[in-house]
């Protein structure tokens, strides 16, 4: 069976156990697939990179909120009076 694969890097569970530093390390901050007899079983991904991941989902939501309101009416507003 084959799987397809969503990162530049992959490894064993079996390297990773033996060196867990150095499989985070050659990802370079991006995932790593996790492999288990060459299937893959998890992705570990390294906090700078889940923040990434997550900066890019939240202004993906924040695009969708603002592409919703775009047809609404606007209110003008002096700021001195705020």
């Amino acid at each position: 069976m084959t799987h397809q694969i969503l990162t530049d890097v992959a490894a064993s569970i079996s390297e990773l156990k033996a060196n867990p530093m150095k499989i985070v390390a050659s990802g370079e901050g991006m995932p790593i697939a996790v492999l288990n007899r060459n299937e893959p079983v998890f992705y570990c991904i390294p906090t700078k990179a889940y923040e990434a991941m997550m900066d890019l989902i939240e202004d993906k939501e924040l695009l969708e909120i603002a592409r919703s309101r775009m047809d609404e009416e606007s209110i003008k507003v002096n700021l001195d009076d705020l």
